[in-house]
């Protein structure tokens, strides 16, 4: 009783008497769980006067471990922050065979209401949003349960090959699900679909509420106003995360873009992933200092540092400095081989140590090449360009064997 009053204030507090009459409908229509269940067929946990945001583009970061599933990032919102971005996340369900539906935002009566999202054996109803990663609208086809194992599809969602082996790969399912458009509520002006009859079937099945780390996930991104969209104007930044309280994916994310665009130059790359290296030394250290936990005060310093290193990836992608050669053979030796790095930094498999170090050969090897070609006229001889073949041959065997190697970016 105590969720279901917690449940109702809210809706009272958003002044909102159509979302409490289907509250009210929705608590009727379905039988008492367990304590650990959710009895609600359908809830309204907040409303808000204004339509959220455009729903940010962003990558995906690998599954950290075997079971986790993925939970989309959202817009929730607080009447101090207005709208701030939750960050999509890799999560442990509450139990084995259990799927998660997300949240929506759905316009009706005037207000936007926000329907919460739900743990059950069926993915049910969630707006027709198109949350991406097998999220396209209507159900989900990301993975499966198979015989009490979370099998990955590797075509929709991205995995850390070194700790998750439990995948396949069907493209088939690539557009399926999808309703139509992009936008990030259901109803007029919004995403014009209803819910089909399994939708409702599966809305009135026992659901599971939000686990207490996704809660915290939650109410951590509440309370950071780097969040808040009337701080970032839509664009948060932090978009996704590997495990809740884990690694910003968006940041090795952001740096894999800018060495596969060419907007970061070999130098600051290299730079970038010295400082986030470091970063993760400390915060390494820190837990093992305390049981493997971070205390408040260490993950406010992390945060900190964190926003540095972000506000640097966007200088480094804006100055104007470039990494290309030109269409000849020296400069598509290079950018292949950038493009090697840029993929090991995105699925992890390149740590921001080995990312620097493999930076720092290529900036070594571009200065050779600058050197050479300023002594010659603005070309290479023959013996010049064998030369740093040579060296390309060395630096792609080095890439190669630190990105299967055991070492990986840390999870």
């Amino acid at each position: 009783m105590a969720s279901i009053r917690k449940i109702l204030g809210k809706a009272f507090r958003g002044r909102n008497l159509l979302f409490l009459l289907v509250l009210l409908t929705g608590l009727c229509l379905v039988p008492a769980a367990s304590h650990a269940q959710v009895s609600i067929g359908v809830g309204i946990g907040i409303s808000a006067p204004a339509p959220p945001p455009a729903l940010p583009v962003y990558g995906q970061p690998p599954c950290p471990q075997e079971g986790f599933l993925w939970t989309p990032g959202y817009w929730g919102y607080g009447p101090a922050a207005g709208y701030y971005w939750v960050p999509g996340v890799w999560v442990a369900p509450p139990r084995v065979g259990l799927l998660w539906t997300p949240g929506y935002w759905g316009f009706a009566g005037g207000l936007y209401g926000w329907h919460v999202g739900y743990w059950g054996p069926h993915v049910g109803f969630y707006g027709g949003i198109n949350y991406g990663f097998g999220y396209g609208g209507v159900g989900f086809f990301g993975g499966e349960w198979r015989g009490g194992v979370f099998a990955y599809n590797t075509a929709v969602v991205h995995v850390n090959g070194a700790f998750v082996h439990n995948v396949y790969e069907d493209r088939t399912v690539v557009d399926r699900g999808f309703v139509g458009g992009h936008g990030s509520f259901n109803g007029e002006g919004g995403v014009n679909y209803h819910a089909s009859a399994d939708e409702e079937r599966f809305n009135h099945e026992n659901h599971w509420q939000a686990t207490a780390n996704q809660t915290s996930h939650e109410q951590t991104a509440a309370g950071d106003r780097n969040q808040w969209a009337s701080n970032n104007h839509g664009q948060p930044g932090t978009t996704a995360m590997n495990r809740v309280n884990g690694r910003r994916f968006d940041q090795q994310g952001r740096i894999a873009q800018g060495i596969h665009s060419g907007q970061l130059t070999s130098g600051e790359t290299r730079n970038l992933e010295n400082r986030e290296s470091h970063l993760n030394g400390e915060v390494h250290n820190d837990r093992a200092a305390n049981g493997g936990s971070l205390t408040p005060q260490e993950r406010q310093q992390v945060n900190h540092q964190q926003n540095n290193i972000s506000h640097s990836i966007y200088d480094d992608k804006h100055n104007g400095a470039t990494q290309h050669d030109g269409n000849n053979e020296v400069g598509d030796r290079r950018d292949n081989q950038q493009q090697r790095i840029a993929n090991g930094v995105n699925s992890g498999q390149l740590s921001p140590s080995e990312t620097s170090h493999l930076e720092r050969q290529q900036q070594s090897i571009h200065h050779q090449a600058a050197e050479d070609r300023a002594a010659n006229g603005g070309r290479l001889t023959p013996q010049e360009k064998s030369n740093i073949n040579h060296r390309q041959n060395n630096a792609r065997k080095n890439i190669h064997e630190d990105k299967h190697n055991e070492k990986k970016a840390p999870k």
